[in-house]
């Protein structure tokens, strides 16, 4: 991995469907304060001027808190505000494309769903991390395939073949914080949230029970 970013594991916030750019700034100072490390722009309804709108709003914000980044699908947006990374799924454009055309300095995220052999394919193109999911029924993703907790295992060993600095694994879908330390445990680096942080009741102190089984070290303290 040549990129001079590294993901930061731990809490990885995933936006809800939201237009409202206060809000959404609002709900990061809060999950940041909670220990969010990054943040994805999910927005799967906006219009291309109000999402690149919301993308420069929190570009701003992530980087004045020391939260890392990224854009769900759209690197060239992500290019445009500055953020740092880019999260691509199997519908988007090829991973190796997209590392020619940003360089190096650009975190690349990809989704590898309950699929290993596919992680170990996109590895080879300087990925920041490979996500696998749904690990639990998921709102967001009602139609995802259930991901056993064995693929986060076999795709943290494929990540340590690279050694350090080495790709993160991330977990995603359905998560709430009785499930984190579990994942944690199975190989995941990060888990990334949508409605158990950002609908909570108490977004900081969802974010401060999703952290806590990655504060102890490993992946965020290397």
């Amino acid at each position: 991995m040549t990129a001079q970013l590294r993901f930061p594991g731990g809490l990885y916030g995933v936006t809800p469907d939201w237009d409202d750019a206060s809000r959404l700034e609002q709900a990061t100072r809060e999950a940041a304060r909670g220990g969010m490390r990054a943040l994805q722009l999910r927005n799967k309804t906006a219009s291309p001027a109000q999402r690149a709108k919301l993308a420069a709003r929190l570009a701003e914000v992530c980087n004045a808190l020391g939260v890392v980044f990224l854009v769900n699908d759209d690197w060239r947006l992500a290019r445009d505000v500055g953020a740092q990374g880019v999260h691509l799924g199997r519908d988007d454009e090829d991973p190796a494309v997209v590392r020619e055309a940003v360089g190096p300095g650009m975190l690349i995220g990809v989704s590898c769903y309950a699929d290993p052999v596919r992680a170990a394919r996109l590895i080879q193109h300087e990925v920041a991390y490979i996500a696998f999911g749904a690990m639990y029924a998921s709102s967001t993703k009602p139609l995802a395939p259930p991901a056993p907790l064995s693929v986060l295992t076999e795709g943290r060993a494929l990540c340590e073949t690279l050694g350090n600095p080495r790709p993160g694994v991330v977990a995603i879908g359905g998560i709430g914080p009785e499930h984190a330390a579990i994942l944690a445990r199975a190989g995941a680096d990060a888990i990334a949230v949508v409605g158990s942080l950002f609908l909570a009741p108490d977004i900081e102190a969802a974010a401060r029970a999703l952290s806590a089984p990655f504060d102890a070290g490993g992946f965020n303290s290397r």
